[in-house]
């Protein structure tokens, strides 16, 4: 998952990209980067790690224009590692292109080999984001091709990217001294929406907050398949690209990934989770007697709202049993297990008082791998629970997901080939109870009776693109293998370096 966001404005725009991105920094801490334009000329920082890191004054000072882009990065394809591969990604040819990517392309390999083979055209990365701005250019440059570029032959090269590319994709760019372009892939699986502070000035970007947070008034998502383009005047126009689009956008977006004051696709994240909470609750009783759990207590921070709710449906108290710790990141990448235990104990602190004596239901919006929830279920034993059960918000999480979110093997999910019980026994809770698939769908849908249905593959294994295939999990597998490889020895690097250090003085 990534963020990203492009503005087009009568003023500076650096600060404005700036205060987005920080809005949007939930959803990519691994890189940040923004581009803006001045006339034809383009002006780019971009470099790893968080927003507030990455830009200092004098890198503000530099970027320049009206009219640009950024993108927080939090890398599924590609090299994780690589200062390369934080975008904005440019090319030159034609007008100058600069593009921002939130998603994942399920035919990246096909197209690296088919752009170098037939299209002329060389990738310097892993990056499917680079593969993708290559097919742009390709395709602006056919469509364009001895004719001035104007907003239809911009749709006409979207349109063709539509039927080349595959897979999951949110995407914004800037042709030089053009305009702005944003696009969303034609089943709408990751979010876009855009705003407006005045006329012929627009901001598009992942989520609603960040245009709310920097006063532009949302005007609608952007729809599945569609492409808006706003030229240097201010001038939008938006085309349908896509020949069959329908809207199923990723519901791990309304589980885990979105702030909860977003709204996406017309619905309010807020109320999802609320709405996830009751169904949840509806589960518990059929489950367990309700009499038997003391209070409710979220693992912070996205299961708030449905703990909350449910809490309101068993008629139990709702406390605040885990503080959070937000200044440990992951500046230190963590070689084995042992480390990895410690740094759910650096992230989250019990307090005792809450649990002593008690038993406690804990409730957090997903389980994925376990080896987190078995560590929090022990803390609690520890601050005094007396029994301790474990409720998800989200159905478990059996397959891997192609579309752009961090999940890609089978092998690292605690639910794959696992009944409710053996999960259970793994994680060590005395209770465990999941959200029913159809139950969650059902009543997320039901905060917008437009929607087709979602994205929801990591729970039900149906990939909606309909062009996964077997082949595709074994090469995600193994660029998994090839980037664990490359943690671990940056890994030992760093722990070399420390102890040199520390023997220095």
């Amino acid at each position: 998952m990534c963020g990203i966001v492009g503005v087009i404005s009568r003023s500076p725009v650096n600060q404005m990209i700036y205060d987005a991105l920080l809005l949007l920094q939930h959803r990519g801490q691994d890189a940040a980067g923004i581009v803006t334009m001045q006339g034809n000329r383009c002006f780019m920082h971009k470099a790893r790690g968080m927003v507030r890191d990455v830009f200092r004054t004098r890198n503000m000072r530099l970027l320049q224009g009206t009219i640009g882009l950024g993108q927080v990065r939090y890398p599924t394809a590609g090299n994780a590692y690589s200062e390369d591969e934080a975008q904005p990604f440019y090319v030159n040819a034609p007008f100058g292109l600069v593009l921002v990517h939130n998603g994942n392309l399920t035919n990246a390999a096909e197209l690296k080999k088919e752009l170098f083979d037939v299209d002329r055209r060389h990738i310097n990365t892993e990056s499917d984001s680079e593969v993708l701005l290559n097919v742009l250019a390709h395709e602006l440059d056919q469509a364009a091709r001895n004719l001035p570029l104007t907003a239809e032959e911009v749709f006409k090269a979207v349109s063709a990217v539509q039927k080349r590319i595959k897979g999951s994709y949110a995407v914004v760019a800037l042709i030089a001294g053009h305009g702005l372009l944003a696009f969303r892939d034609p089943f709408g699986i990751r979010p876009l929406c855009f705003g407006e502070a005045a006329e012929g000035e627009f901001m598009v970007a992942s989520e609603s907050v960040a245009l709310e947070g920097n006063g532009y008034k949302l005007v609608r998502d952007v729809a599945p398949g569609e492409a808006l383009f706003i030229d240097m005047s201010g001038k939008l126009q938006a085309r349908q690209c896509a020949e069959n689009p329908q809207l199923f956008p990723c519901m791990f977006e309304f589980v885990y990934l979105a702030r909860p004051d977003s709204v996406m696709d017309g619905i309010s994240v807020y109320q999802a989770r609320l709405n996830m909470g009751e169904t949840l609750a509806q589960r518990l009783i059929s489950t367990m007697p309700p009499s038997d759990v003391d209070v409710v207590i979220p693992i912070p921070e996205s299961s708030r709202p449905s703990a909350m709710q449910l809490a309101h449906r068993l008629g139990k108290p709702y406390r605040e049993g885990f503080v959070k710790n937000r200044y440990v990141g992951r500046t230190f990448i963590m070689p084995g297990q042992g480390e990895r235990k410690k740094s759910v104990r650096q992230k989250l602190n019990a307090i005792g008082l809450e649990f002593k004596d008690r038993n406690v239901l804990l409730v957090d919006d997903s389980i994925v791998r376990g080896t987190t929830s078995k560590e929090i279920v022990q803390m609690a034993r520890e601050a005094g629970a007396r029994k301790v059960y474990l409720a998800s918000a989200a159905p478990p999480v059996r397959f891997p997901n192609v579309y752009g979110i961090d999940m890609p093997t089978s092998e690292e999910l605690v639910a794959h080939n696992r009944s409710i019980e053996e999960i259970r026994q793994f994680i060590g809770a005395d209770a465990l109870i999941y959200q029913d698939v159809d139950a969650m769908k059902r009543v997320v849908s039901a905060l917008n009776p437009a929607l087709r249905g979602f994205e929801a593959s990591c729970f039900d294994g149906v990939y909606i693109t309909g062009d996964v295939t077997a082949a595709d999990f074994a090469r995600l597998e193994a660029q998994r293998l090839t980037q664990g490889d490359e943690e671990e020895g940056q890994s030992r690097s760093r722990l070399a370096l420390q102890n040199d250090t520390e023997q220095a003085r």
